[in-house]
């Protein structure tokens, strides 16, 4: 049976109402890290009747002994929040698709008002996670609503991952991983405004711990101040950035940002009276990098820069911790994966653009560990991610939908 574009669009515009519906029920549900169990049983509920296999996908208590994961939080249980997986079957005669998206989302931003409380003005829904990223979720739920509405067999297996903790490393997709599903080729769903991005940035979290000597400020040469260690140490780190950065230019689909893999420091505590020296001061950041260098690269010459260009104390006083590691995720522009999604992007009347990702996400675990080809797509824009005005437009979710029914129906590997 063959199925017009037409009829797809108007299969979607009939389900739009219902994916809002979707979309504001998701955003109301605080899925905030450890919360993230609600989620994922509104999706089983909602979802169990469009693919022969929804199920909970249980996350072992042993997941923080693996190597790769990230963020250990003291306390932390993975009892009642499970990823979710679907697997809607083919017909036996095509290649696998996998998709990935979380159900994750980060706290509120400050001066975000009612975060958890959606709004639609305009065809625009607001709210945390709006675009990162339960607008994905909302995206994938009306694509195989629409598949189920109009009939549409996938000749191969199509199989999805909800999955937790993104935000903080990507713990979710690593119980994921280490499960059996495999497939021919993953698209990870994050906020792209529609392009494909083939290319990732990797990015490494760090904390770092300055010890000083404490005393009273009147004993100026007994002292030394845990808090200006950390400042030179964040100076220092700014600088190695700088030149990781002139040493990464000219990587394919990465040039044309200004500074796509930035160093950020978010967060710092030191002391505890204004007139002493502190004893301790610890800083958090993140810092991204291009394909050029691996995490482990990056670690080490984070550890060596400090050691180098520290002053006598620092260099034996500091502790430098990674609590999120990512690799970055690369595929050829030309890659089977890449040219069959921008075909679908142009049968859905899109100008596709081929670009990187300036920001690191889930899509190395499934490109880097189990060598599955994987790009990354999706409706809403990055830049509001995370921000006090986060949104997505039902126009994008739609035409979102629209597409990746497009890449399941016509992939061949």
């Amino acid at each position: 049976m063959t199925i017009s574009k037409q009829e797809v669009r108007n299969a979607l515009k009939a389900r739009k109402d219902e994916v809002v519906e979707v979309l504001c029920d998701l955003i109301r549900l605080p899925s905030t890290r450890g919360n993230e169990g609600p989620v994922g049983r509104y999706l089983l509920d909602r979802m169990a009747d469009l693919a022969d296999v929804c199920e909970p996908a249980p996350i072992s208590e042993n997941i923080v002994e693996d190597s790769d994961y990230s963020f250990p939080l003291e306390g932390l249980t993975y009892a009642d929040r499970p990823n979710v997986r679907l697997v809607k079957k083919g017909t036996g005669r095509g290649k696998s698709l996998l998709f990935n998206t979380h159900m994750d989302v980060v706290p509120p931003s400050q001066m975000q008002e009612r975060p958890f409380d959606p709004q639609v003005r305009d065809g625009i829904v607001f709210g945390r996670g709006a675009c990162d990223a339960k607008g994905q979720i909302a995206t994938l739920f009306l694509a195989l609503r629409v598949l189920d509405d109009l009939g549409i067999a996938l000749k191969g297996d199509g199989i999805v991952h909800f999955v937790g903790e993104e935000e903080c490393g990507g713990n979710g997709t690593l119980a994921c991983i280490r499960g059996p599903d495999r497939a021919d080729a993953a698209v990870v769903l994050e906020p792209t405004g529609l392009t494909c991005l083939p290319s990732v940035r990797g990015a490494v979290w760090f904390e770092v711990t300055c010890t000083g000597r404490s005393g009273h400020s009147g004993q100026a040469k007994a002292t030394v101040s845990a808090l200006k260690e950390a400042i030179a140490a964040i100076h220092i780190l700014e600088g190695y950035h700088a030149r990781l950065l002139t040493a990464s230019k000219g990587i394919p689909l990465f040039d044309r940002f200004e500074n796509p893999m930035p160093i950020t420091f978010g967060t710092m505590a030191a002391g505890d009276w204004p007139a002493t020296a502190p004893q301790k001061a610890t800083f958090q950041g993140v810092l991204g990098f291009l394909p050029n260098k691996t995490k482990e690269q990056i670690q080490e010459e984070m550890r060596q820069v400090l050691i180098d260009e520290g002053d006598d104390w620092l260099k034996e006083h500091f502790d430098l911790n990674f609590i999120y590691r990512h690799d970055s995720s690369v595929i050829p522009p030309d890659h089977p994966l890449v040219q069959t999604m921008t075909q679908a992007c142009r049968r859905s009347d899109l100008k596709p653009e081929v670009t990187a990702m300036p920001a690191s996400c889930d899509a190395w675990f499934y490109n880097n560990l189990l060598e599955i080809p994987t790009l990354v797509f999706g409706p809403g824009k990055l830049q509001t991610a995370h921000s006090n005005h986060e949104q997505i437009a039902v126009a994008e979710i739609l035409k979102a939908a629209e597409v990746l029914i497009e890449l399941m129906r016509t992939w061949r590997g």
